[in-house]
């Protein structure tokens, strides 16, 4: 029992690890399964273009594999020169002749026409029979080339190779009696001879379908799938050399043995591992530099599912078009990656993760080198010319610039490749463009996302910042005071936040909603007291201050209740760091000497980004500023400076990655505000 209880406190201790690491392993595996079942070519071609590569030699022995379109080719010749096997019946020229002989004597006797032409008449239809009989009647028009190769056969036994137009067909038999007998007799004699015929003849020509079939597929069977071969070490082709046909087809037969041989039984799971290591290595360097350089998301669970889960997208929507036809692979918006990662996190993982991506497409798509180019330079541009997402304009200008960055790298490539223009592909272009315009689908994507994962961008920052919604009326109304306060300190912390290049709007967001729990008891705060009374006057020192800090807690429970997202909540939280409430810890001080210092701290943590560095210091140093009396330069300068210097001297900046020169610099902007704000007018005389 002892055993299963440590088990389960080291898993819930270390539960967060474990999900990460399963995560790892889930989507090396998937990627894995999606990268095509063959061995990976190393080099690159098409055909009519340069060999870019050095010289190819033959690594080994292989046949030259015919094309599709050669054995196509073989295979119709054979179609078309193939033998038709008919059966045919030789008793049936013999019961003719008699059954001629007989309807003769009695339709010549019937109808009394029986002159000194009727032996020659005779002999004239019986010369037809043997004539028609002499290669034979079909059975059926058949829908064959008249030059098409006919065997007949009589019980397997072959009696005659001849071609299919030799053979009298059903329907043109009309048109041979009318020959026969067109100038020999009248044509009442013609019509009667005609009409006899068409009684007594009857097809002894059959075709024989399942002979002909086998015959035709033993033929098939014997077309090979190569011709010649390459000997080991032999020049296959030269750099610069252009691959025309034959270098192409030999290129092709090197590529489909060396895939082949790559992906046999003995070593198709040693190349599985090694794909398997080199997508662990890309990914565990995203784990890594999450690890080093953004803490905050390694620890949030949800943030690396959110990172893992968009480049696992992109991956599988470009095996998708790719299994549909490789040649709109550009219309894939990779892009939209890098771009949504710096919407809710910052430019420099939007372009790690990028990079890393594009590094894992380069296993999928065919020429690699040139994909990757085109995409990493796209992603870099997207990281330098997209800023403020949530202003609709600059999206659709850093679209365009993308698109053109496409466009010109692409140009460039086709020309190194070709050396000329005049067979420029234009539809590539048009893909271009396509992928330009799917990118602008990034922004109801990252709608999608806030409401999946729980995520905020700038876009809902924008919404937040807006004075008129709910919560911030509601301020307004209940704490005026506090309002004006917080949207001076708004003011100034995205003025400050400007200057060092933190994240302006969310401070500003940050500043507008941190002290929204004096809401509670708004009548306790020095800036809602405009009746002069000061309730704080009938409690004690320690009550006071507890009032003081709870206004943090308060906060944070009236922003959850209204679904503010963690990182505004986060302001809230920290803009007080672990300070003390000084005026009552002195008053109380003066009371009682052992007083515990520890009651008049708020309950922090300490600021751990730039962001809420930032407003704690602007919160500070503005509500502190109404008490300045006739302010000169010199006064705000030393009021700033004290300010936050105490703070420094707390250790209240010790967690945000903040640097002494970024605090330098607030310190001039925070100075500048004030010495604006509280300038002094020339008094003129009366």
């Amino acid at each position: 029992m002892i055993v299963m209880k440590e088990i389960l406190n080291k898993w819930y201790k270390n539960h967060a690890l474990v999900y990460k690491l399963l995560l790892f392993l889930l989507t090396t595996l998937f990627i894995v399964y999606l990268f095509p079942k063959t061995g990976k070519f190393r080099y690159t071609f098409e055909k009519g273009k340069p060999w870019q590569s050095e010289n190819l030699y033959a690594p080994f022995n292989f046949a030259i594999k015919k094309s599709q379109a050669e054995i196509n080719d073989e295979r119709l010749e054979i179609e078309d020169n193939a033998s038709i096997y008919f059966d045919i019946k030789s008793e049936v020229k013999s019961l003719v002749l008699k059954d001629y002989e007989a309807r003769f004597n009695q339709v010549f006797t019937d109808t009394l026409t029986i002159d000194s032409n009727t032996s020659r008449l005779y002999k004239s239809g019986k010369s037809l029979i043997n004539q028609l009989y002499l290669n034979g009647i079909l059975d059926s028009d058949y829908s064959y080339a008249n030059k098409k190769p006919v065997i007949l056969s009589n019980s397997n036994t072959v009696v005659k190779q001849l071609l299919y137009e030799d053979l009298i067909k059903i329907g043109e038999l009309r048109r041979t009696l009318e020959d026969h007998f067109a100038n020999s007799i009248s044509s009442d004699m013609r019509n009667i001879m005609i009409s006899l015929f068409f009684d007594i003849i009857k097809p002894n020509i059959t075709l024989n379908e399942s002979l002909t079939l086998n015959a035709l597929e033993e033929e098939l069977s014997k077309i090979s799938a190569t011709r010649g071969s390459i000997n080991k070490d032999q020049l296959i082709i030269s750099k610069g050399q252009i691959v025309e046909n034959e270098e192409y087809n030999i290129l092709n037969s090197l590529k489909s043995e060396y895939e082949s041989q790559a992906w046999n039984t003995t070593n198709y799971n040693w190349v599985l591992v090694a794909y398997t290591l080199l997508v662990a290595l890309a990914l565990l360097m995203l784990l890594l530099f999450l690890r080093k350089y953004r803490m905050d998301v390694f620890l949030n669970n949800t943030k690396v599912t959110f990172i893992f889960f968009n480049i696992v997208l992109m991956i599988v929507l470009t095996t998708l078009v790719i299994n549909f036809n490789s040649q709109y692979i550009y219309v894939v918006p990779i892009c939209i990656l890098p771009l949504v990662l710096k919407a809710f996190f910052d430019a420099r993982l939007g372009l790690f993760a990028h990079v890393l991506t594009v590094l894992l497409l380069g296993f999928i798509v065919s020429n690699s080198y040139e994909y990757m180019f085109l995409q990493i330079i796209a992603g870099i541009v997207t990281i330098l010319t997209v800023s403020e997402l949530y202003k609709r304009a600059n999206l659709f200008i850093s679209v365009g610039q993308i698109t053109l960055i496409y466009i010109i790298a692409y140009f460039a490539f086709f020309v190194i490749q070709e050396g000329q223009v005049t067979s420029l592909k234009w539809e590539t272009f048009g893909l271009f463009i396509l992928c330009g315009l799917a990118t602008l689908f990034v922004q109801p994507l990252i709608y999608i996302y806030e409401k999946i994962f729980g995520l905020v961008s700038d876009v809902s920052l924008l919404e937040l910042s807006d004075t008129n919604t709910k919560l911030l009326k509601e301020l307004s109304d209940k704490a005026p005071g506090t309002f004006h306060h917080s949207l001076n300190v708004a003011n100034l912390a995205e003025a400050s936040a400007n200057e060092i290049g933190a994240n302006a709007m969310l401070v500003r967001v940050g500043a507008l909603y941190h002290d929204i729990g004096k809401m509670v008891n708004p009548t306790f705060f020095t800036e809602n007291q405009s009746t002069g009374i000061n309730p704080h006057n009938e409690l004690s020192s320690k009550e006071s201050a507890r009032i003081i800090i709870e206004h943090t807690l308060k906060g944070i429970e009236i922003a959850k209740k209204n679904n503010l997202p963690d990182r505004v909540i986060d302001f809230i939280r920290t803009h007080h760091g672990t300070s003390v409430v000084y005026y009552f810890y002195m008053k109380e001080k003066a009371v009682a000497e052992e007083t515990d210092i520890e009651d008049f701290k708020y309950n922090g943590p300490k600021p751990f980004s730039k962001e809420t560095a930032i407003l704690m210091m602007c919160d500070s140093v503005e509500a502190a500023s109404k008490s300045l009396k006739e302010p000169t330069t010199a006064k705000i300068n030393d009021f700033v400076e004290n300010i936050i210097d105490k703070q420094m001297e707390s250790g209240q900046f010790l967690n945000a990655n903040i640097t002494f020169k970024e605090i330098q610099s607030i310190k001039k902007v925070l100075k500048h505000k004030l010495a604006n704000i509280y300038h002094l007018r020339i008094e003129y005389p009366e």
